[in-house]
């Protein structure tokens, strides 16, 4: 799977709960046949959250495994990209399966509803790139 880090000017994360679910991830999905990852990450951001991202403004963050959020049993390996598109969060929607968007404001405590790959792989990558 693919997916996308958008951060807004106070540096809170979208996070999105897809209908159905009870786990908050990031908005993304699976690539489809001969699509790029990055592609697939744009191309799912739009379908999800309405914003439409070149990708060029896409920046590796890396690629991680993890248990599936919403499939017991199952492991998930997702590439994740963080976008540098200014302005990005503040236009995110509501779309297609998606049933809530939250912010999420990584220096406060966690909520207990993320995602294993957001929570365990993501946040310290962009911790660690923060850092840097």
């Amino acid at each position: 799977m693919s997916a996308v880090v958008l951060r807004d000017a106070r540096g809170r994360i979208v996070t999105v709960r897809k209908r159905g679910t009870s786990r908050f991830q990031l908005p993304g999905g699976k690539p489809e046949a001969g699509e790029s990852a990055a592609d697939a990450a744009v191309r799912e951001c739009a379908e999800e959250t309405g914003v439409a991202l070149e990708p060029a403004a896409l920046v590796p963050l890396g690629r991680f495994s993890a248990p599936a959020a919403n499939e017991a049993g199952r492991d998930v390996q997702g590439d994740v990209f963080a976008s540098t598109e200014p302005g990005a969060a503040e236009r995110v929607s509501a779309l297609a399966e998606i049933e809530e968007v939250r912010l999420l404001d990584p220096s406060l405590p966690l909520p207990d509803d993320l995602a294993p790959l957001l929570r365990d792989h993501v946040l310290p990558a962009l911790r660690a790139l923060d850092a840097s």
